[in-house]
């Protein structure tokens, strides 16, 4: 019986077999780095330190590293402490318009079973940059263009764990040396598992940072169970009760999953963030930061009107006064008011940096002023290009009565603005500089894996006892 996921298993297990071009691995190998800088730096959050708990509890043969702690675990159980880490900070590459972050759930899952199986550097990035493109696309088979916003979203679904079990599901039965059939039946299997509820972003709990561990746990879990001889649904994806139907109501785009897949790749678009918070807040940010680069300061502004698309203001400005005065760190990464104040005072690394998140930042005085005085509105040229990008307008009016005024339409770290090679290599020194002696050597070794035979250097190194 045919089917899209039928389908889309057979174009990935070709281009697997064929090997991705040398353009798409380099990308790819961008992403590794990203991800392993990100996953470090999360070393000490509570939730990586919950996930690597229940690791240890689970027990099982040792097969894959764990990042920052150098404890092996079954693959599963690896993915899941590293899907974690790689999502904790939100600090995560987004995709749009699917709203996604594609790399978090399947490269940990990638990582665990290419060292659980042998597998080569090479295959390595093909198979994770299959995984992330797949996991994209049904992402944006759930963008409802008259809405002008993903339907997950709208639902309240995290899109990132539900599409990315798939996508770790289907790079991990890859790197299993499943044929194309048994790749299809991993990620039907997968289908089944992955699940993400949003509400954290409004009104807190630590439980989204693992959304992504858990992905990455269900995509190699999902893979070894067809590679023992479970399968799934050939229509899981367009069916009357499959992926689309159940998670958006509509499978009228399902189509559009396979529609270009393998020839016509979003992966080289994928944002890759500058600063450790939700994605939505960026463009604010970036306008801020241009307004104190033209001279603004702090203390002469009376007020700030942060404009943005409708739909993001109940992520970042909704409840009002619980944005103007986050209870933590955590929760100030996903403040509109709290990290355009920050950004206007000053912040770390490339522009805010994990220092401007911690609980003791959330509480300094200075930014709370600040943060006080910022207003968030819907802007309408925002709603005209969201989400294809997250722009944003800041309007300062100062003490003289002068209003000064910054409009970003793409924000940094997209291909609009892109993040050079010297950056993101910066970013992720930033990250790993506590966990690891010697960050260069991941960097080489990442840029290297195109030729490496193994994975198996790097996941030493990115233990911190390499």
């Amino acid at each position: 019986m045919s089917g899209v996921i039928v389908t889309a298993a057979e174009l990935a297990h070709a281009a697997y077999t064929e090997g991705l071009p040398a353009d798409l691995r380099t990308d790819v190998s961008r992403r590794v780095l990203d991800l392993l800088g990100n996953s470090l730096a999360a070393a000490e959050q509570e939730p990586a330190r919950i996930a690597e708990a229940v690791a240890a509890e689970w027990g099982g043969a040792p097969a894959a590293t764990a990042f920052g702690s150098g404890a092996r675990y079954p693959a599963p159980s690896a993915a899941l402490v590293n899907g974690t880490l790689a999502h904790a900070l939100d600090f995560d590459d987004t995709h749009l318009p699917s709203v996604l972050h594609p790399s978090a759930p399947v490269i940990p899952a990638a990582l665990a079973s290419a060292q659980a199986h042998g597998r080569s550097g090479a295959q390595l990035l093909d198979a994770a940059g299959l995984g992330i493109e797949l996991a994209v696309r049904l992402g944006m088979a759930g963008y409802d263009e008259k809405l002008g916003n993903s339907v997950f979203f709208e639902r309240g679904l995290h899109a990132t764990a539900i599409c990315g079990a798939v996508g770790a599901a289907t790079a991990s039965a890859l790197l299993q040396g499943l044929d194309a059939a048994g790749v299809a039946h991993a990620a039907g299997i997968a289908a089944s598992m992955g699940s993400g509820i949003i509400e954290a972003n409004r009104t807190g709990g630590t439980i989204k940072r693992v959304h992504c561990g858990w992905a990455a746990h269900a995509g190699v879990s999902a893979a070894d169970l067809a590679r023992h001889g479970l399968t799934g649904p050939p229509t899981v994806v367009e069916g009357r009760f499959g992926f689309l139907e159940a998670f958006c109501g509509d499978s009228s785009r399902a189509h559009d999953v396979i529609r270009g897949f393998t020839t016509e790749w979003e992966l080289p678009g994928i944002f890759f963030k500058p600063y450790p918070c939700n994605h939505f807040t960026h463009a604010g940010v970036d306008a801020a930061l241009r307004l104190r680069a033209e001279g603004v300061r702090a203390e002469d502004v009376t007020d700030l009107e942060l404009g943005v698309p409708s739909a993001v203001l109940r992520t970042i400005g909704e409840p009002a006064a619980e944005k103007a005065n986050p209870r933590s760190g955590y929760h100030a990464a996903f403040s509109g008011p709290y990290t355009v104040a920050a950004a206007l005072l000053g912040g770390g690394g490339l522009g805010l940096f994990h220092e401007d998140f911690t609980d003791e930042a959330a509480l300094d005085p200075a930014r709370l002023t600040l943060a006080a005085k910022v207003r968030c509105v819907p802007d309408p040229e925002c709603d005209l290009v969201f989400p294809r990008q997250f722009p944003a307008v800041l309007t300062a009016t100062l003490r003289d009565g002068t209003r000064r005024q910054a409009r970003i339409s793409a924000n940094r770290g997209g291909p609009d603005h892109p993040l050079s090679a010297e950056e993101l290599a910066a970013k992720f020194r930033l990250n790993a500089l506590q966990r690891v002696p010697d960050p260069d050597r991941i960097v080489a070794l990442v840029r290297a894996l195109p030729g490496a035979p193994s994975v198996d250097a790097l996941c030493a190194e990115a233990s911190g006892r390499g």
